[in-house]
């Protein structure tokens, strides 16, 4: 059998670029703001995780500029060895402190911190109980740990707890969930969460990729919004978002993260986030403590788009988050309508299964402080004129 078998009978892509509905690789010929160049048109985004609209804030690309300027392109290797900075110590102390945490350490993308942080933290006589609708890089983390995995039905607390009920309590036992689920965009039920895991003696984990500046008065994330910053154990998160960089985060108790440091292969056998990545994302933190009003327009101008798609009745998932599902149910009918939004001037993310339940696809659709009403009532008339001919 010739291992390639499977690539060559995987025709779901020529089938769908035939069919003129292929919906993915659109190229910018413009950095990531509100409005965009896409393959050489004007475009309205709301398809980015861009949350606080600081990727093309002047003060995070001078502050890259700079550090290119001074450290050079790249570190040459590890955190272990020659790979370490003062920027990156920097920029782990001052999430540490924004954070309320002892310590913290950074990996080169928010995948490779799941991976890093839970493969060393689990292992072969422990327990990871894990949300159904938890991102893929904490599944994928769950395998690479030899822990044993019980998926809980979604934000479902009974039968969170009919899992912890059966646990041994020989068996170390670890809650992992988003803070805001990235497809969804609802947030996780934190408070009973962190009151079974103090009745059957687990730890807890955050992944706050969708969280950080996003959620929270000072927009420190899930538990700053549920006034819990004190009884999550580990909270992770992501550059890439609100950050406007690249890399991620683990932010927990001293002992934990000296442990993580040097257990976690993902993070001892990667090279470190270049000076660029970390000099943008302590910049954009910085502004974030300066400017936590952008966590008010955020959620204001979300809220906004919101009640336009209400008025005009598209079929939307109600959130309390920037991020805003609008339903589809059909995945033939997500690519048609993301391809007409496209031609007439927005840009929206496409969500099938595996990502979501068969017969659930949406479009998924996301806000950023720096957009304006102007632009969410001409998107939202967009929205209108499209799904009124579907």
């Amino acid at each position: 059998m010739d291992i390639f078998g499977k690539c060559y009978e995987f025709t779901q892509v020529k089938e769908a670029v035939e069919a003129g509905i292929y919906p993915y690789f659109h190229a910018l010929q413009s950095g990531q703001d509100t409005v965009v160049n896409m393959e050489g048109r004007r475009t309205i985004m709301i398809g980015s995780n861009n949350y606080l609209g600081l990727t093309s804030d002047p003060r995070v690309k001078e502050a890259a500029i700079k550090a290119i300027e001074k450290y050079g392109s790249g570190c040459s290797g590890s955190r272990f060895l020659n790979g370490t900075l003062d920027l990156h110590l920097k920029l782990e102390n001052a999430l540490a402190e924004f954070l309320h945490k002892d310590a913290c350490i950074t990996f080169s993308t928010g995948f490779q911190s799941n991976l890093g942080i839970i493969s060393a933290i689990a292992g072969r006589n422990d327990v990871i109980l894990c949300d159904k609708e938890n991102h893929a890089s904490i599944y994928d983390a769950c395998r690479l740990s030899y822990a044993a995995m019980i998926r809980y039905k979604h934000s479902d607390m009974d039968d969170l707890e009919k899992a912890l009920r059966d646990i041994p309590e020989s068996k170390g036992i670890l809650i992992v969930t988003d803070g805001v689920f990235s497809m969804g965009g609802e947030i996780c039920k934190l408070p009973q969460i962190v009151e079974l895991a103090k009745k059957y003696g687990a730890r807890v984990m955050v992944d706050d990729a969708h969280g950080l500046g996003v959620l929270g008065e000072n927009g420190r994330g899930t538990a700053e919004h549920f006034g819990l910053e004190d009884e999550v154990d580990i909270l992770m998160g992501t550059f890439s978002k609100s950050l406007a960089s690249l890399g991620g985060y683990m932010a927990a108790s001293a002992e934990v993260i000296s442990y993580v440091k040097h257990t976690s292969r993902p993070f001892i056998f990667s090279a470190s986030i270049p000076p660029a990545n970390a000099a943008a994302a302590l910049c954009a933190l910085d502004i974030l403590k300066k400017e936590p009003q952008r966590v008010r327009n955020l959620n204001e101008i979300a809220d906004y788009m919101r009640g336009l798609l209400r008025e005009r009745n598209i079929p939307l998932n109600e959130t309390e988050t920037p991020i805003i599902p609008i339903m589809t149910y059909d995945d033939t009918r997500t690519f048609i309508l993301c391809r007409e939004l496209l031609n007439e001037g927005v840009y929206v993310n496409p969500v099938i299964s595996p990502a979501v339940p068969q017969g659930y696809s949406m479009i998924r659709t996301s806000y950023t402080a720096t957009h304006t009403k102007e632009l969410m009532d001409e998107a939202a008339d967009i929205f209108a004129k499209v799904f009124s001919k579907f």
